[in-house]
């Protein structure tokens, strides 16, 4: 008969699963140590094997997923309040089954066999949780331990075969693997342990140099305008706009503003229009701005405008809003969040779609702020015929956080996804600049005020992830639910063996 686990034997695996599950948080800007998430989760695992029963593993995992949930997102402390408890309970719940399958494949005794099926199956229920909670009204696939790799093109480099997706299944098989290796005594397991985990790291930097490189193309001069964090409207376009007449005689191709850095619906308002176009003259390229303000329709949208010297040229709106922060979902089931956080007191509107921008020479595809974390969105952009992915944003309300530069590096990640080049302005910091290969060609810390201008290679690829998709999500749910089907079967057919094992009435002893 199965005893529950008691006080004294729950509390320190959960402490202690709390603890170490905060420890991959290190691996994103700002410390950004890419090389700890190879090995990094390798406690957690380890302190979730220990678990005396499955579901006290399940535990253990869901208090460290939590953990890391708070520690990457700690900076939403000030405005969301109490809801960031509770989103790092229900997202860290997500990692349930993966703490379950960490229990059942490490446990003794461990196997080549055993640590094959680890390898996939773990990195299989780390990804499918790490999907389900990049649902965009779940907040978005923010600090994917895949995107820590953002600062090494190499490592990153097998983003562009199957997405971060990949790079996530890989770097959760090769800690996988090295618990194995850990835990098991015989030296073969261990060889095999350690050469799994060496291929799993090996393979970004394998496909980096040996695979295909971005055909030879033309450079454009970008000037990325960062004026800071200035609250009044007026003041911040008139900011911007000096920055920008600093430019004069730069011989820049394109200017790109922040989210939020113009405070007047330009498309409706001819003589603010006329004064952009004006600016775009003397400067001598097209600026894209980005307007926070009500339309003719009297409702809030957010929209990229690129504007050149003969006045608008086309406009795109945001299509994807961040939870509570630009709209609250079942506003009259979770409308109170307004009263106690910093929560939309009113629903930003949504745009109608993507869109491909054009200058004179370049093809843009704009996306702003929150949906710069979406993998799907540039992909669909190039798709569209996007040279130059261009993003902008406003992260003053998280200003000297960490938050700043997390959402600068995604914009590396989404450049080697789809093998495009990308940039991107933002109001008050961090502004970047990513070739296709997602090396960093400029960074402009938050602390930086000014007009950063960086030549920006058009080459670029077709790379598997660009032709293919998210295959990975395909792979791993498909893996997973195999496992979960084999698990159940062995269930049963224990559960048989052991009626078949029970002496039957009036047999003999």
């Amino acid at each position: 008969m199965c005893s529950l686990p008691t006080p004294s034997r729950t509390w320190p695996g959960l402490a202690a699963a709390f603890a170490l599950g905060a420890l991959p948080a290190l691996t994103f800007p700002a410390p950004s140590w890419w090389w700890l998430a190879w090995v990094g989760i390798v406690p957690l695992l380890l302190v979730v094997r220990a678990a005396p029963t499955p579901r006290a593993a399940a535990l253990r995992a869901w208090c460290g997923m939590a953990a890391y949930i708070l520690a990457t997102q700690y900076w939403l402390a000030p405005s969301a309040g109490p809801l960031l408890i509770v989103l790092a309970i229900g997202l860290g719940a997500l990692w349930l089954p993966w703490g379950v399958a960490t229990y059942l494949f490490l446990r003794e005794p461990i196997t080549t066999r055993g640590i094959s099926a680890a390898a996939v199956v773990l990195p299989s229920a780390w990804v499918v949780a790490e999907a389900v909670r990049s649902l965009p009204a779940l907040g978005g696939p923010w600090a994917l331990i895949g995107a820590s790799q953002w600062n090494q093109p190499a490592m990153l480099a097998s983003a562009s075969l199957g997405g971060v997706w990949l790079t996530s299944f890989v770097i959760v098989a090769a800690n996988t693997a090295i618990a194995g290796l850990i835990v098991h005594r015989r030296v073969c397991v261990r060889i095999f342990a350690a050469v799994v985990a060496l291929a799993c790291a090996g393979l970004g930097p394998a496909w980096f140099w040996l695979g295909p490189t971005p055909a030879a193309g033309p450079t454009v001069r970008v000037a990325l305008v960062q004026p800071g964090a200035i609250e009044d409207s007026v003041a911040r376009q008139a900011a911007g706009e000096a920055l920008t007449e600093d430019l004069r005689g730069r011989r820049v191709d394109l200017v790109v503003w922040g989210e939020s850095s113009v405070g007047v619906d330009v498309t409706d308002q001819p003589e603010a229009l006329k004064r952009l176009a004006d600016l775009s003259r003397r400067v001598r390229a097209d600026l894209l701005v980005n307007v926070d303000a009500r339309n003719r329709a009297g409702g809030i949208q957010k929209s990229s405008v690129l504007i050149g010297p003969d006045g608008l040229r086309g406009a795109y709106s945001k299509t994807r809003l961040v939870p509570f922060g630009e709209y609250v979902p079942l506003r009259q089931l979770f409308g109170w969040a307004t009263r106690h956080t910093e929560a939309a007191g009113e629903d930003r509107l949504r745009g109608s779609g993507l869109v491909v921008l054009h200058t004179g020479r370049l093809a843009i595809g704009p996306l702003i702020s929150f949906e710069a974390t979406f993998s799907d969105l540039p992909r669909e952009e190039v798709q569209r015929g996007a040279q130059l992915l261009v993003y902008q944003s406003s992260t003053s309300t998280f200003q000297g956080s960490w938050a700043q530069a997390q959402l600068s590096s995604k914009v590396a990640v989404h450049a080697a996804e789809v093998g495009h080049p990308a940039v991107h302005a933002g109001l008050s910091g961090v502004s970047s600049a990513f070739d296709a290969q997602g090396r960093q060609l400029a960074w402009f810390a938050a602390t930086e005020r000014g007009a950063l201008v960086v030549d920006v290679p058009l080459g670029s690829h077709t790379t598997p992830f660009q032709r293919f998709g998210n295959w990975v999500l395909g792979l791993a749910l498909s893996i997973l639910g195999g496992a979960v089907v084999v698990a159940t079967l062995r269930w049963v057919g224990a559960q048989h063996a052991g009626r078949d094992d029970r002496p039957r009435a009036g047999s003999g002893a």
